[in-house]
């Protein structure tokens, strides 16, 4: 097996992975500032803020809910680089939209801006939506089988280091260098788009299904019978509900708990990025490039137990005095700065290890002609958990639960997670195949 990082060096592999990193950081870049400036600069109610989050989440994850079934037929049945370059150059259009958004807030007039960021998160949504199951079906065409899990790690650690850069830039360039930013990412990722190599269709002809509820029924009815698959994307779901909760959480939590600026904001959401992407190369090498979910239990297990600690650390901080909010040098002076910084880190590591080598379930159960549906119907049934999610922080957050107290809820998650992750793991060595790559049912 090629070394995971030797796939950077293939034209097979990194004008994708090229593609899918300047995709993530713009998609991060944007949402970050917007949600930054929504919570510091137009809302001053912890509720208001945890309620714009939720919705701006829910509005960017409906798309996968009704079109995924679409865009898994798509991606199957044409070639899944050309549509590559299509979505790159709607990106140029909904990035122009959200620029202007971003402007027109700071013009003054925050809810027309509002409106037009929430457009272009909706957009986002959709475009991601189509971009989505490409990412990972076109691995398994373009390498090796054994090389499918490091080109999935690689895919993953990329995503979110594509996610760190774009918070912490959102935490430190100003509106105006935001709207400029998004834009010049958008056409270089439409230049970067240009040179994936074509990955045309591989099986018969499809018939396409435009209806979004017959669709999406069908797709899932089709894959989930396989147990493995099953589970895998169950669990899937319940760990990017998950990480929904707290993408929602930490804003707020950052601003009215840890009493920290939105430079710190964005430095806690990066860390948590660069978390998953260490998370995702590590499991790479303990597998050895073998398709297991050996050690999912214990990693999502431990998750939540960092989960519980990241809690109880923001329950005993020292709050700024009223109305200041440390920067970067005060917040770090704190004595439990570092603890946080850690356990955030550690939560974000075992996350990463939990849930890529799932992923690649998804790419090595089914046929190639069969992988970018599959992970349409993984994508349709995580919208649904995620938009579960969003929902319950809305509820929660209107009954008085504070962003520390819901922390508890997501280490409850991390059990069931566990839990269907040692099923999928049984599942695998009741199989006399075992879970190697390239062998079906």
């Amino acid at each position: 097996m090629l070394n995971a990082l030797g796939l950077l060096k293939q034209r097979r592999f990194l004008p994708l992975f090229t593609t899918q990193f300047l995709g993530a950081f713009n998609d991060n870049l944007f949402k970050t500032s917007m949600v930054l400036f929504a919570t510091y600069a137009v809302f001053n109610d912890p509720k208001m803020e945890a309620n714009f989050n939720a919705l701006a989440t829910g509005l960017g994850i409906l798309p996968f809910f009704l079109l995924s079934a679409l865009a898994g037929q798509l991606a199957d049945s044409h070639d899944k680089a050309r549509i590559i370059r299509i979505v790159k150059t709607v990106e140029i259009g909904i990035m122009l939209l959200g620029a202007t958004g971003l402007m027109v807030a700071r013009a003054g007039h925050p809810s027309l801006g509002i409106g037009l960021m929430l457009g272009a998160v909706l957009c986002l949504g959709v475009h991601s939506t189509f971009f989505g199951p490409i990412k990972y079906a076109i691995l398994p065409q373009h390498l090796a089988p054994g090389d499918v899990l490091g080109g999935t790690g690689l895919v993953e650690a990329g995503t979110y280091l594509a996610i760190l850069l774009g918070t912490v830039t959102a935490g430190w360039i100003p509106i105006e260098g935001a709207a400029a930013s998004v834009l010049i990412v958008a056409v270089i990722g439409w230049f970067s788009g240009r040179q994936v190599p074509p990955a045309p269709r591989e099986g018969p002809p499809l018939k396409l299904d435009y209806n979004p509820f017959t669709a999406s029924w069908r797709l899932i009815s089709a894959t989930l019978h396989i147990p493995r698959l099953f589970l895998a994307i169950i669990a899937i779901s319940f760990f990017w509900t998950i990480g929904a909760v707290l993408i929602i959480v930490f804003p707020p939590l950052v601003k009215n708990v840890l009493t920290a600026d939105e430079r710190v904001a964005s430095f806690v959401i990066a860390v948590f990025s660069v978390g998953v992407a260490i998370g995702s190369v590590v499991i790479n090498s303990m597998l050895r490039g073998r398709i297991s979910a050996k050690f999912s239990p214990a990693s999502v297990i431990a998750m939540g137990g960092f989960v519980v600690l990241f809690s109880f650390l923001a329950r005993n901080w020292t709050p700024a005095p009223p109305g200041q909010f440390y920067d970067w040098a005060g917040f770090i002076r704190q004595p439990g700065a570092i603890p946080v910084l850690a356990t955030l880190l550690a939560i974000a590591i075992t996350g990463g290890m939990f849930v890529v080598p799932l992923y690649a379930f998804l790419t090595t159960t089914v046929e190639r002609d069969q992988t970018a549906r599959t992970v349409a119907a993984n994508n349709v049934v995580n919208s649904g958990a995620m938009t579960i999610g969003s929902i319950l922080v809305i509820g929660i957050t209107a009954l008085g639960v504070t962003p520390e107290n819901m922390l508890f809820l997501v280490a409850a998650m991390c059990l069931v997670s566990a839990w269907l992750a040692q099923k999928l793991h049984l599942a695998c060595d009741d199989d006399a195949n075992g879970c190697l790559p390239g062998l079906h049912h």
